[in-house]
């Protein structure tokens, strides 16, 4: 990720010169036209992202007027400025989330928790559990991983599901929208150039307060309003339970933690030291950057989750290996995301939306937020919305302070996870698990996601009043 370094700060500021010369009312029908574009290709061509990603943003350089070879270098430039900058980042995190998903970790994790927890805390925990498993894993994955614990719980205690299920499936939201070193956030901070170690602090800041209004505590309504059996045999079995031994719980949550722990003492050192020439400051800027921190976390857990469940060399190479096939796809939406960002502000929109928001006085974090919003009910995609919105609103963020800039990459965060529904992948996979229907799906999944956009932009609004 790149660092915020008075040099950096300072090209970040400055606009390249627009590759086209149209007029506002030209690129404002450029910029419709492009997302336009991006939305019906994957709502109704059921087009790969990446490739509608890419046929938009040649699209919005076309209706701008821009040489059609600029416009390629340019979202190629994009493209390939974005995978440098998250692409490692994203693996690293893929990697960490399969050791512990494999080695039993996550399991461990699930079930000391658990044991501890008496039935009126059991909701709570199930909200801390998925917070937790939800930092390194994506949500698909963590949803899998969940899903055998949640329908196990209800049974067990008699809880309706919604009530333990919806504090899982909101721990795990509020990491992906919210939280890096998720995909979304990074390629977020990335456009915006915020700094990851103060985006990080205040995702967590919204984000706690946000899980436990969206999770147990809307779990009780949810639970009120659906009542839903699960389909017998589509639980997977848990992917751990031939293991002969799992890591320790305090192990497992010291690795789990360990990244997080560098990137937020990078950041507090920044605040409390803030000298270039200090030796802390020094050390702290090379543990603490999340390319270095992710690492180090990766090669802590190899012993510490994959040996300590007895695997051999081979078993973790092919465990990591094993890891990076899935999210070639990711990389490739949030690369041709970064293309498209890039285009838009080689063209001259981003300037444009800088003009406009003036006239408008609309503030950047509320704006971020919108545009979010309507990418992802058009789109179904939080990444998509993600990214598309960071370049949009990136050059408002030019000459704000850090905590400023990350708030606008949390907005936009928040931003993208609205009202998922039935365009949204992630909609169909809760729907089918729990054995709902459409309606009931949208009054417990699709609610939970409105709350949780809405009550941490809500919480962002405030922050920026103080910060």
């Amino acid at each position: 990720m790149r660092h915020l370094s008075a040099e950096m700060l300072a090209a970040g500021s400055q606009q390249p010169d627009p590759i086209s010369s149209a007029g506002n009312a030209q690129l404002g029908i450029a910029a419709v036209v492009g997302i336009a574009v991006i939305v019906v290709l994957i709502t109704r061509f059921k087009l790969h992202a990446f490739l509608a990603l890419t046929v938009g943003s040649l699209a919005l350089g076309a209706v701008a007027a821009a040489p059609l070879d600029k416009a390629i270098a340019s979202f190629t430039t994009g493209l390939g400025d974005t995978v440098s900058g998250v692409g490692v980042l994203i693996a690293l995190g893929a990697i960490l989330g399969k050791l512990l998903a494999d080695s039993g970790g996550a399991d461990q994790i699930v079930d000391t928790i658990l044991a501890k927890a008496g039935r009126r805390t059991i909701p709570w925990a199930m909200a801390l559990i998925a917070g937790i498993i939800g930092l390194p894993m994506f949500f698909e994955v963590g949803l899998v991983l969940l899903i055998p614990v949640v329908l196990l719980v209800a049974k067990r205690g008699n809880f309706s599901v919604m009530r333990v299920g919806i504090p899982a499936l909101a721990g795990l939201s509020v990491m992906h929208g919210l939280v890096p070193p998720h995909p979304g956030p990074l390629v977020a901070i990335d456009a915006i150039h915020a700094n990851l170690g103060v985006t990080l602090a205040l995702g967590l800041l919204v984000g706690i307060p946000t899980l436990i209004v969206a999770g147990p505590l809307f779990g009780k309504v949810a639970a009120r309003w659906v009542d839903t059996t699960p389909p017998e045999g589509v639980v997977p079995e848990r992917a751990t339970a031939d293991l002969e031994r799992r890591p320790g719980f305090g192990i497992t949550l010291v690795t789990v933690l360990l990244p997080v722990a560098l990137m937020l003492a990078k950041a507090l050192t920044d605040i409390v030291v803030d000298d270039a020439e200090n030796t802390v400051q020094r050390v702290m800027d090379v543990v603490g950057d999340p390319m270095i921190a992710l690492l180090v976390a990766v090669l802590v857990a190899m012993f510490t989750l994959g040996r300590s469940a007895g695997f051999s060399k081979d078993r973790l190479s092919s465990t990591v290996g094993a890891s990076l096939g899935p999210i070639a796809g990711i990389l490739l939406i949030v690369g041709a995301g970064g293309g498209f960002k890039q285009t838009l502000v080689d063209v001259g929109i981003g300037e444009m939306i800088l003009d406009l928001s003036r006239d408008w006085s609309i503030p950047a974090l509320l704006l971020g937020w919108l545009i979010a919003v309507g990418i992802r009910l058009a789109t179904g995609s939080a990444t998509v919305a993600t990214v598309s919105a960071a370049g949009l609103v990136a050059p408002l963020a030019a000459d704000m302070s850090s905590a400023q800039a990350a708030l606008v990459v949390l907005a936009v965060g928040a931003g993208s996870l609205f009202f998922s529904h039935v365009n949204d992948a992630g909609f169909w996979l809760v729907k089918e698990y729990f054995g709902m229907s459409v309606g009931q799906t949208i009054k417990s999944w699709s609610v939970m996601e409105t709350i949780i956009s809405v009550v941490a932009l809500v919480l962002l609004l405030l922050l920026s009043l103080v910060l």
